[in-house]
């Protein structure tokens, strides 16, 4: 299974996810998400793989996310302009991101990639 993890190297939570993926022997592709930001393209493929909300690809507690006032934002702004608004900065982004064949990941539930991952 080929394993996209996405991730801030100083983010406390990266870093939990990153161990629990090692100790679990689960390999994967690490790519550091404010270096290679995803784009408009991946992030609309995962969006829609994921069936999740497209708020929940927010890093809504994240800088970037209070200084831009998205909360107040974002209800009113298309799904297009959320798409192209997150690919702008990495750090927008919700994190880690684990992404896998048939299941997108945003944020580190240990119970959900266990499910997400069989385990």
């Amino acid at each position: 299974m080929d394993l996209l993890f996405l991730q801030y190297p100083s983010c406390s939570t990266c870093k939990k996810a990153k161990k629990w993926l090692d100790e679990n022997k689960i390999s994967y592709t690490d790519r550091p998400i404010k270096e290679q930001n995803p784009s408009e393209e991946e992030l609309r493929a995962w969006h829609k793989k994921s069936g999740l909300p497209l708020k929940r690809f927010f890093n809504t507690s994240g800088m970037l996310y209070r200084e831009q006032g998205l909360k107040d934002k974002l209800p009113s702004m298309s799904e297009e302009d959320q798409l192209r608004l997150l690919s702008t900065d990495g750090m927008l982004v919700k994190r880690p991101l684990l992404i896998g064949e048939d299941f997108v990941l945003p944020g580190f539930k240990e119970a959900e990639w266990k499910e997400a991952l069989k385990l």
